[in-house]
């Protein structure tokens, strides 16, 4: 179970990767993002509290798990247009897959996309504050400190 977590995350992490890969400029590549913000789904208001927020992000972000270390599940969003984007490709990413996969999987597509020099320095801080509360509440569901 855990290889074919490990491997789907990978595969979601390619499928990113060539979907940028269409795109010529950072013009188009932040219309998409924007545009994959736009399809997450609906976010509860009333879990929208402090509980949820994601601390070391400029805009608002509410990042909630479900589920159990087996198949943990994320349900996000941001106040912002490109971080709801960037929260998108990382749903894709790590939710639906066992904790110890979460743990293992490096956020790889950041750096292949071209992410990581064309996000703001608020903005990187911002994702890097999500990964590591994903990979908390997957520490977490296994009982161990990350």
């Amino acid at each position: 179970m855990n290889a074919i977590a490990t491997s789907s995350a990978a595969q979601a992490q390619q499928d990113i990767v060539d979907e940028f890969a269409f795109f010529g400029d950072w013009t188009e590549r932040y219309q998409y993002l924007i545009d994959l913000g736009k399809q997450l789904p609906d976010f509860p208001e009333d879990l929208k509290t402090e509980d949820y927020r994601v601390h070391g992000c400029q805009s608002m972000v509410w990042l909630v798990p479900s589920g159990n270390a087996e198949q943990m599940h994320f349900q996000a969003t941001s106040d912002s247009a490109i971080v709801s984007g960037l929260i998108a490709l990382v749903l894709r990413v790590y939710s639906g897959h066992s904790a110890r996969a979460i743990i293992a999987t490096e956020p790889s597509f950041i750096e292949a996309i071209g992410l990581a020099k064309h996000l703001s320095p608020t903005r990187s801080n911002g994702l890097a504050a999500m990964l590591a509360k994903i990979k908390a509440y997957a520490a977490a569901s296994l009982g161990v400190s990350q």
